[in-house]
């Protein structure tokens, strides 16, 4: 699973490459809690188990992508 980050006032995208077997709605709870709860940093674990901190009131948005939903190519014609 891959989440990118838009970091404000940033042209930069923050790509992480998370573990497979990491539980969405635990993700999507973890990044909401950032953005709203008493957490003033978002903490995610890379594949490799690398740690990585972004500043909540720095994220832009956040994108979660599954890997099935990567595609490579060109898109599908009309």
């Amino acid at each position: 699973m891959d989440v990118r980050i838009g970091i404000a006032d940033s042209p930069q995208v923050l790509e992480i490459e998370i573990a497979k077997e990491t539980d969405r709605q635990a993700l999507k709870k973890l990044i909401d809690d950032a953005l709203v709860g008493p957490s003033s940093v978002l903490w995610l674990q890379d594949r490799k188990g690398k740690d990585v901190a972004v500043a909540s009131d720095r994220i832009a948005y956040v994108q979660i992508n599954n890997e099935e939903e990567q595609r490579i190519g060109f898109g599908a014609g009309g």
